[in-house]
């Protein structure tokens, strides 16, 4: 079992993103129906949040809700919702012990007017904090981020010859932020589901059989000490990552 003195702080990730699969397959494991796992999903991203902070981690990015996952039954959908209200009034406090700032990207006029007050009350109150800033991927898919980068370029008249992937990148939802250094993703599946496709042109995938509400503060000890584990190229060769 990893624990965080096997860390070395000195390289840890910057930016760290996580794919939280495995709610209802846990729920069904349990013989309840899948809101059932969604509930208990916020043991996980507690820890989660709690081991990122511990290491000095300064984005976390949950996918919380794809664009796809609109095609769900409206019951799980409703469900959902409410529990989203439910688990910002509770994780408050969590975050402002934390010292962490909430922050959402996503096609957000797609959330119920109810969810979205709450969150916003939510970052609002935790707007000054410097520890960590944490992004709730809520109604959000990389492929709608992308077309949606593209209708504001082309709204605002940009010439084509102009466009650079600098240009695209500041357009994108996450222009505020660095690109993600590792993904994480439980439940045992191999993909990355229309996330950050254009952010993790260089991420460290590391993926994980534990289903998402079992995950655990040494679970994120463990992705990240595998993480350390690698080198990042990023195109060049060994010698010149090394300097030789």
């Amino acid at each position: 079992m990893t624990t965080i003195e096997q860390i070395d702080r000195s390289r840890v990730p910057q930016h760290v993103a996580i794919i939280m699969d495995g709610n209802g397959r846990w729920a069904m494991k349990q013989k309840h129906e899948r809101i059932f796992g969604h509930r208990n999903a916020m043991t996980a991203v507690r820890q989660a949040v709690e081991a990122a902070v511990q290491l000095g981690v300064k984005y976390l990015t949950l996918y919380t809700f794809s664009t796809e996952n609109w095609n769900r039954p409206q019951a799980e959908i409703d469900g959902l919702m409410e529990l989203l209200i439910k688990a910002v009034h509770e994780e408050t406090k969590t975050l402002m012990d934390n010292n962490v700032r909430l922050s959402m990207i996503g096609d957000l006029q797609r959330i119920p007017e109810r969810s979205r007050t709450t969150l916003q009350q939510c970052m609002d109150q935790t707007a000054g904090n410097t520890a960590m800033t944490l992004v709730l991927a809520l109604s959000y898919s990389s492929r709608w981020e992308v077309a949606e980068a593209l209708k504001r370029i082309c709204r605002e008249g940009l010439a084509p010859e102009s466009i650079t992937e600098e240009t695209l990148r500041r357009y994108l939802a996450t222009a505020d932020y660095p690109d993600p250094d590792l993904l994480i993703r439980t439940g045992g599946e191999l993909r990355i589901s229309n996330f950050l496709l254009w952010q993790m042109a260089y991420t460290e995938l590391y993926f994980s059989d534990q289903l998402w509400p079992d995950f655990r503060h040494e679970d994120f000890y463990a992705a990240v000490a595998d993480y350390q584990r690698r080198q990042r190229r990023f195109g060049k060769t060994e010698a010149q990552v090394e300097g030789r």
